[in-house]
Parts: C-alpha cells; structure tokens; sequence
C-alpha cells in the first residue's frame, strides 16, 4: 500500500531525509576541496616569492685596494681598449652585454680609499659577482693593507642574510705582466701563488689575534669596527686557507691590461691578459 502524503506535510515542507544527507555530503567535500586548493596556491605563491627573493643579482663589483687596477679592468670590458686611468675617489658604472644571451650585467668599480672603501656594502643587494682586485707586484711589500680590505669585504660576504643568494666570489692578481714567467710557472700562476700565499698568511695573523682577544688593524674610517669583525672561519683547524674557507669557493685568476692596446677581437679569443676573468663571467 502506497504511503499518503498529508496535506500537513506539504504545507510544512518537511524535507525528505535522504535529500538532506546528500546536500551535506556534497557542501563538505566542496568545502573540503576548496580549502585543498587554496592551501596549494599558498604555497606556490610562497615558493615563488621566495625564490625570486634568493635570486642573484645582475651587478659585477670590482673592489680591493686603491692602485690595484679595478678601473683599468673596467675600461677593458666596456670600452674592449684600455685607458688610462688613475686612482678613482668616486664609484665607476658601466654596462656590458654577456653574449650569447641578451642580458647585461652592470660593473660597479668601488673606490678603495680607505674612507671610502666601504661603499661597496651599498651594491651587495644587487651583487651576481664580487671580485677582489689585487697588484700582485706590490702584494708582498703591502701585504697587511691589502688584507685589511679583503678581511672586511669576507665579513660582508658571510654575514649576507639567508634571503640573499650569495654572489660568486674571485681574488684577481692583476699586473701579472710584471711578473717574470719561469721554466716550470706562466706569469699568471705565479702571480696567483703570490697573491694566495701572502693573503692566507696575513689574514692567518688577523684570525690569530682576534682569537687571542687582540683588536686587529683597522682601515682608519669613521665608525670602523675592525676589532668586530669576522668571516675568518674555516672548516680545519690549521691555519686560514682559502680552500677551507666557511664563506664558499674562492677563484682565483691572473690577469693584465695594456693601455692603449685594443682586445683581441672575437676570431682571437682567449688571447688578451682578462679571457680567463671573462670566462669565468659568461659561465656566473
């Protein structure tokens, strides 16, 4: 016998119990997948941000030492001449094409007179590259100066905050055409020994003395704070190496410039005193 549906329970509307189940199993599983959803957009929206945040900069900051060659390396790359330069007291900009792709990276030249020398922090942000440029025919009667840059621009570098994605870093032992070549070394490798060898061991003094409680040299600018600084740490516990530095790789490249004298042209890559500098740019 079929049921009879009273005229009370139209008037009512009294729902039907299978109808009203269904509509809340539906409403959960939309509310469900929805929240699914926007917890994925959130996240790929996290990773995103985070990413372009960690992403390298587009600037090559030459710093180091007045008289070490930075502008005259500058010229090369922009102007592919060498001009003649002399010690610059104001920060030097150019752009240069990276070929073969389209982008450009913008090289700072960063003064190294030490009331001024700090200028450098300034362009970190934007920092792909650093180079550290040093005379290496000077570097062994100068050598404690010479350190006292490099000790803070490793400071810079290893207190870069977690957002930044460190920038490549490089010694240049410039000037290595002063160098005499030998049977067994090129000029530039001798230049390179030279420069690592007397830097590993000035900058092992100033890590022995700030251990010691002993406040090391200070470039001699307003607001120095050479007693505070660090960035010495290595993974031995001999004495300071480059090789075992806690910042990351240090390359190492001896170059030379000829005033006056045009690069090489393309056909003749590799031939002018900064092709392995360059190389080493084209492949950051």
């Amino acid at each position: 016998m079929d049921p009879i549906i009273t005229e009370e329970a139209v008037n009512h509307n009294v729902p039907t119990p299978e109808i009203l189940s269904q509509a809340k199993v539906i409403s959960s599983q939309t509310l469900l997948l929805v929240s699914l959803l926007l917890a994925v957009l959130l996240a790929v929206g996290f990773f995103a941000v985070r990413k372009r945040s960690q992403s390298k900069g587009s600037s090559l900051l030459l710093v180091g030492p007045s008289g070490g060659g930075k502008t005259a390396i500058l010229s090369t790359l922009v102007y592919k001449r060498t001009l003649r330069t002399h010690s610059s007291m104001q920060t030097n900009m150019a752009s240069i094409a990276l070929p073969p792709s389209t982008k450009s990276l913008r090289i700072v030249d960063v003064p190294g007179h030490p009331r001024i020398f700090d200028q450098f922090r300034e362009y970190m942000p934007d920092a792909k590259a650093v180079a550290f440029v040093v005379d290496a025919s000077t570097i062994s009667r100068n050598g404690a100066v010479v350190a006292e840059h490099l000790h803070r621009v490793l400071h810079v570098l290893i207190s870069l905050p977690p957002s930044q994605s460190p920038p490549a870093f490089a010694i240049v032992a410039h000037k290595c055409d002063a160098l005499k070549a030998s049977a067994s070394a090129t000029a530039e490798q001798l230049a390179i020994n030279r420069v690592r060898t007397v830097l590993e061991r000035e900058l092992d003094k100033r890590r022995t003395s700030h251990a010691g409680g002993v406040g090391v040299e200070s470039l001699g600018g307003e607001g120095d704070e050479g007693t505070d600084l660090g960035g010495l740490e290595c993974t031995g516990n001999g004495e300071f190496r480059f090789a075992e530095w806690e910042g990351g790789e240090v390359s190492f490249f001896g170059t030379s410039v000829a005033v006056g004298k045009a690069v090489p042209a393309e056909d003749e890559k590799g031939k002018d005193g900064l092709a392995p500098f360059r190389e080493w740019l084209l492949e950051l």
